[in-house]
């Protein structure tokens, strides 16, 4: 019934197609949601929504992910208030999320009472097949080492985990050569250390049974990094397939620029060859949509890759989880680079192959609609951050958010669900986007779309309001377990 559902899903789709540095967090912020409408009486008395609860501190955006530079991370650092330090030796779970409160919110582990960060012991998600690879830039040292004492902490299973480096050992893929041989230059003298360990930490927390590739690129140009990407589709094809994450983004007013950090000359269509391959059938790539509020960066603006905003998990002062909303600073809006096709050419942008949105968008006011980002959401907001443990730099344990917690979760919760939706159908031969496919097709399914399977996230902005259904901030909303994915 499952894979007759998906088939059903991707058909429907084809034929459809074809017919917003440091910002200072002000005192705790309580907030009361509106009463429901109607009147109220003696004998149906309110029921008051819980008080959201909003911690004290501030929000830092690390030098990697200062949006001014082409390409950058998306992750930003939490530091509460009355701390000295980015980071503490101890986490201390009062509302920092865990991989147990994770696992809860978005029912891919075991349901405890409010799915709250002080409690759920070892409740974590379990499954994963195959592989996941995060691509980054430059080399962390200890990245194997930390996730080992993460996973060690927590009580996760260990990782089956190996760094690669995508170096000139590779030769030249796809037209590129690397910029560099041996070991890439050190992370922490690039800022890209956090990132790399929260990619391998929360991808593990996901699916904690899939093989997991850390591709460290030569340094944080677009050349690389897409060189990179050749190398993660090997590593993650030679293991049988599997989801491949990026947690980085590269502003589309530069692509093609080479006066942008080494941008390249290559158009955006040209580079979106890089995240398709119709001979890789069981692999899906993921990127995050940015954390500067309705922005559009390039990969996640690629028809080809699943794009990932952000939400806010709310919680009431005890810890408990209350909703998710649209985290205010979450990447998303209309690319400026990709189309519809017409005529419909691969080469040119999207078209019957990349369909997937073409009911949304399709027709006025648009002749042929751009692509939209992002495509679903997970949690983002550094005020509801999650832990991740990195000594590159001296630190341990950091309070972290952005979109870059978005992608290589949600790509270890897509693994974890087994669906296997790749770049072709079975035995090739095709180009596919299975995963948007499936999660596109449900948004006209009452009984799919409606929870367990998505939390339509309606409520506020990153410049552009959420609201029912699809929205550009939260795409379709936020999973509630595997059955959707």
């Amino acid at each position: 019934m499952r894979t007759l559902l998906r088939i059903l899903a991707v058909a429907a789709v084809f034929l459809s197609a074809l017919g917003v540095l440091a910002q200072e967090i002000s005192g705790d912020d309580y907030r009361t949601p509106a009463p429901p409408e109607g009147t109220i009486t003696a004998q149906q008395p309110a029921v008051p929504s819980p008080a959201i609860f909003k911690p004290r501190g501030t929000v830092i955006t690390p030098p990697s992910s200062d949006p001014r530079h082409p390409v950058h991370t998306n992750f930003k650092i939490f530091v509460p208030e009355g701390r000295t330090a980015l980071s503490v030796p101890v986490p201390n779970n009062t509302f920092a999320e865990t991989p147990a409160s994770m696992g809860c919110v978005y029912k891919v582990g075991p349901n405890y009472a409010g799915c709250n960060p002080s409690g759920g012991g070892t409740n974590h998600p379990t499954g994963g097949w195959g592989a996941i690879a995060l691509v980054d830039a430059y080399d962390d040292p200890n990245a194997a080492s930390d996730l080992a004492f993460f996973d060690s902490y927590w009580g996760l299973p260990s990782a089956n985990f190996t760094v690669v480096y995508a170096n000139t050992s590779f030769g030249t893929l796809n037209g590129l050569t690397a910029s560099c041989s041996g070991t890439p230059p050190p992370a922490n003298q690039n800022g890209w250390d956090v990132e790399e360990s929260l990619d391998i930490e929360w991808a593990h927390v996901m699916a904690p049974s899939a093989t997991l590739y850390l591709i460290e690129a030569c340094s944080q140009s677009l050349p690389d990094l897409l060189f990179a990407e050749e190398v993660a589709g090997i590593k993650v094809n030679a293991a049988g397939g599997g989801d491949i994450s990026n947690s980085w983004g590269y502003q589309e007013s530069c692509v093609g620029n080479p006066s942008c950090g080494g941008g390249g000359t290559n158009t955006e269509q040209q580079n979106d060859n890089y995240f398709y391959k119709y001979y890789w059938k069981d692999i899906t790539y993921f990127a995050s949509a940015g954390d500067t509020g309705a922005e559009v960066l390039y990969p996640s603006a690629s028809p080809w890759v699943v794009s990932l905003g952000g939400t806010t998990i709310n919680r009431d002062s005890n810890g408990n989880f209350v909703s998710e909303s649209c985290w205010s600073d979450s990447g998303g809006g209309n690319s400026t680079k990709e189309f519809w096709a017409n005529p419909p050419e691969i080469s040119n942008g999207m078209g019957p192959w990349a369909g997937y949105q073409y009911e949304l968008f399709g027709g006025a006011p648009f002749a042929y609609p751009p692509r939209s980002t992002p495509d679903i959401a997970l949690n983002a907001d550094p005020n509801s951050g999650v832990w991740v443990y990195d000594t590159d730099e001296g630190g341990s344990w950091y309070i972290v958010g952005g979109t870059s917690v978005s992608s290589p979760a949600l790509a270890g919760i897509v693994n974890a669900s087994n669906s296997r939706l790749g770049q072709a159908p079975p035995g090739g031969g095709y180009y596919y986007t299975g995963e948007n496919n499936l999660i596109y097709s449900q948004l006209n399914d009452y009984v799919a779309y409606a929870a367990p399977r998505f939390y339509d996230v309606t409520t506020g902005s990153n410049g552009h309001p959420a609201g029912p259904k699809y929205d550009q901030c939260t795409g379709v909303g936020t999973p509630r377990g595997h059955s959707g994915l």
